[in-house]
């Protein structure tokens, strides 16, 4: 498996056993930036798609160890992966193999050899109806205003001064309100996996985000789940 680009880009699977088509479709999709998570092998894609889940899964039809439609079929039957889109890739193109593709639970279905430009429109068309929120240029929650665009955060009209790290740990929360993250999972997916700091640092940068958020009597928006993690509370803001 390789991982590149952007750490708080939507993240997308691709599992081709093609290692030049699987290079052509990161180097697209990380032009766009996307975080892109490759991997060759049907049996290593169960175990990376359990480890962390992606927001998009690139899958090819034929694969060594799992066959990309028999990932489908079990992704379709769990609930954690129900609804997570999948854009399969294959070189049969008569009409009753692209039924049988859909018909486990694909979003798409491409026939290569296909037009980069067009499965790159594809994936934006997917990911816009299953998660705005991870290409929307301005993320709200309450009081708090994040924008993508210029790097700035607001919160009841007043500027939130915050670092990159800091900026990036926010972006990465509020995107999930409720969901509770671990140290390691912060570290990976806002630090980047390559980054060799401590877990503890995690906690020194979110005193600092709550540091900057809150003042007097406002409402923390950051949950500390004792024993587990942080994550943004997805009660804040409501009534």
């Amino acid at each position: 498996m390789q991982v590149s680009g952007k750490t708080n880009a939507p993240r997308v699977l691709i599992v081709e056993d093609e290692s030049a088509l699987a290079l052509l479709l990161a180097y697209n999709l990380e032009a766009e930036g996307y975080l892109v998570e490759r991997c060759d092998r049907g049996d290593e894609a169960e175990v990376r798609l359990a480890e962390n889940m992606p927001d998009l899964v690139i899958l090819d039809w034929m694969l060594p160890g799992v066959s990309g439609i028999e990932i489908c079929r079990r992704l379709r039957a769990r609930d954690a992966t129900r609804q997570l889109p999948v854009i399969m890739l294959t070189a049969r193109g008569e009409e009753g193999e692209r039924i049988r593709g859909l018909s486990v639970g694909a979003d798409d279905y491409v026939v290569k050899p296909f037009s980069v430009p067009e499965l790159m429109a594809r994936v934006r068309a997917l990911l816009r109806r299953a998660a705005p929120e991870r290409i929307a240029g301005r993320l709200n929650a309450g009081d708090i205003e994040l924008d993508r665009e210029t790097r700035r955060v607001r919160r009841s009209g007043r500027d939130i001064h915050l670092g990159p790290t800091e900026f990036r740990l926010l972006e990465y929360l509020i995107e999930k309100p409720g969901r509770i993250f671990t140290r390691a999972q912060l570290l990976d997916s806002v630090w980047g996996m390559s980054a060799e700091i401590d877990e503890r640092t995690v906690d020194v940068h979110v005193g600092r985000l709550r540091k900057a958020l809150s003042r007097g009597r406002e409402t923390d928006p950051i949950r500390t789940v004792r024993g587990a993690g942080y994550g943004f509370d997805e009660t804040f803001g409501k009534a």
